[in-house]
């Protein structure tokens, strides 16, 4: 039997933010959410019970730089984390800017919209991204070399 490729071994998964050796930060293509990112781990594995103690460590401080950034630059009303890999079994962390005026919240953004969320407060969002970014860029690079 034939394995499908996996989507986030065949290309990022998103506009990549930053590329280390084991895993990598994506901002995702997300409708209604313009700070929803992912840290997905370079290599295929399905669980985070198949890294080892130091990998897993590592892959954690990856996911707490990028909720500090987020909370830094954007000031969310929550920050959710997820990793779920039920559509694609390859170990990735969602780390979500959750807002009290997005269309879903205070419910996961999987769940259905409870209202339109207002265009101007997510342009504003979205203007903030490229200076999260670069942030998030740097904290990144001095992170896995320190």
């Amino acid at each position: 039997m034939v394995q499908p490729i996996c989507p986030l071994c065949a290309e990022d998964g998103g506009q990549l933010v930053w590329r280390g050796e084991k895993l990598r930060v994506i901002r995702a293509d997300e409708a209604g959410f313009p700070a929803f990112y992912r840290v997905v781990w370079n290599a295929h594995v399905a669980e985070f019970s198949d890294l080892n103690a130091s990998d897993r460590q590592w892959c954690m401080e990856a996911v707490a730089v990028v909720e500090q950034a987020l909370r830094q630059h954007l000031a969310p009303t929550k920050i959710n984390l997820a990793a779920l890999g039920n559509m694609v079994p390859h170990l990735h962390w969602h780390v979500i800017a959750r807002f009290d005026w997005d269309s879903h919240f205070p419910a996961p953004v999987w769940a259905a919209a409870q209202r339109t969320s207002p265009a101007a407060q997510e342009a504003a969002v979205q203007a903030l991204l490229p200076a999260l970014e670069a942030h998030l860029q740097s904290q990144l690079a001095q992170w896995a070399t320190g």
